[in-house]
């Protein structure tokens, strides 16, 4: 696929937000989950159900540059003990995808965000996992199937990615990719799977060349 095609297929997807509109596309985060049109997914993940995540190809909304607002600021543990931290990261693009193992598409999607990542290791750009229901066992698991290198942050109980995310294009079912430009404000969101590398890598390079509009 040509690099024309790529992004004339993520420009057909493109919402120019106002600064109403992000707040009006946001979800009031509560700890560890969203609320949807079936009620809360915190309480869901509680419950082990899987009825909100979303399969198929992701909804991508992207944020016109003069139309993003205030950075995203976070610091929290990844499973290996290392701090991550928003500021720290500032000048560089950050991916955060949202999961949790027991996802279908979130397996589906893991070796799409594994080509991406691979793409950019020599780039600065970073990728982060927000595990927003399993314990570290699970997760780890998960990580050495499907051969995920990149940090992890248990969110499950302390919620912190994901009230991170609530006043901006958040997270609102899972899984989700949320893409942040060099000055650590959300950029792109990927609603629902990542159905191929092609889209998240148009995204990101965009953020990283300048050439988002």
């Amino acid at each position: 696929m040509t690099r024309t095609t790529r992004s004339s297929r993520v420009r057909t997807a493109r919402l120019r937000t106002t600064g109403a509109a992000a707040i009006a596309l946001a979800a009031a985060l509560v700890l560890v989950g969203c609320t949807s049109a079936d009620g809360s997914l915190a309480q869901q993940y509680g419950k082990g159900s899987t009825q909100n995540y979303i399969s198929g190809t992701g909804a991508v909304t992207e944020v016109a540059v003069d139309k993003r607002t205030d950075p995203i600021d976070f610091t929290a543990k990844s499973m290996d003990g290392d701090e991550l931290s928003a500021k720290a990261m500032r000048g560089d693009v950050v991916v955060i995808n949202f999961w949790y193992a027991g996802c279908p598409p979130c397996r589906a999607e893991a070796g799409h965000l594994n080509a991406v990542q691979d793409e950019f290791a020599d780039d600065d750009v970073h990728f982060i996992g927000v595990n927003v229901r399993d314990e570290a066992g699970t997760a780890k698991a998960f990580e050495r199937k499907f051969g995920v290198h990149y940090p992890t942050v248990l969110d499950a109980r302390t919620g912190t990615m994901q009230l991170a995310l609530s006043g901006e294009i958040a997270p609102n079912a899972v899984p989700t990719t949320i893409v942040l430009d060099k000055q650590g404000r959300v950029a792109a969101r990927v609603l629902g799977a990542v159905d191929g590398p092609s889209i998240l890598k148009t995204l990101v390079d965009d953020e990283l060349t300048g050439k988002a509009s």
